[in-house]
C-alpha cells in the first residue's frame, strides 16, 4: 500500500451542514450525518461527498455535499466551502492507522512551512465519497486534507 502526501487544489463544495459542540468520540458526527441524509431525502437532492470538519475548541461540523435546489431547515444550514489549497493523503483506515497518517501529514506540512512552500495551516478535514458507516468502499477511500495558505 502506497501512501503519499501531496499539495493540490480542492474544488468548492456546496454543502448542507450541522455543527456539533462537544468532545471527540469514536462515532463523531454519525447522528449528524444521518440527519443530513434524511434532510437530503426530504429535499429530493442528490448526495455527494461527506466532509468532516474540525473547527477547533471542540467544534465539529458534518457537511454533506448536495446537487440540486434545496432549503435550510432546523439545524441544517447551507453554505459553500470555497476551493482551497490542501495538503492531502488518501488511505484505507483498515490497513493504516489514522494516527500515523495525521502525525505524518502534520510533520510533512511543518517541513513545507519551513521551506516556504506554504504559509499556514487553516484546519483539517476528512472527505469520503459516501457514508463511511454504511459503505465499506467509502471508508476504504478516506482522504485527510489540511487546508493551507500558500
Amino acid at each position: 500500500m502506497v501512501v503519499d502526501f501531496v499539495l493540490s487544489r480542492s474544488p468548492s463544495y456546496r454543502v448542507a451542514s450541522i455543527v456539533r459542540v462537544g468532545p471527540w468520540k469514536e462515532d463523531n458526527l454519525r447522528t449528524e450525518f444521518e440527519e443530513l441524509e434524511h434532510w437530503a431525502e426530504r429535499q429530493g437532492v442528490r448526495r455527494g461527498r461527506y466532509v468532516f470538519l474540525e473547527r477547533g475548541g471542540n467544534r465539529w461540523e458534518a457537511c454533506l455535499e448536495y446537487r440540486g435546489r434545496a432549503r435550510a431547515e432546523g439545524r441544517v444550514r447551507l453554505k459553500t466551502l470555497p476551493p482551497a489549497h490542501v495538503a492531502k493523503v488518501a488511505f484505507d483506515p483498515e490497513k493504516l492507522s489514522s494516527r500515523i497518517v495525521y502525525h505524518g501529514l502534520s510533520d510533512w506540512v511543518r517541513w513545507r512551512k519551513k521551506y516556504g512552500e506554504i504559509k499556514s495551516v487553516e484546519w483539517p478535514r476528512e472527505v469520503y465519497p459516501g457514508n463511511p458507516w454504511k459503505d465499506k468502499r467509502a471508508w476504504a477511500d478516506c482522504e485527510v486534507q489540511f487546508v493551507v495558505r500558500k
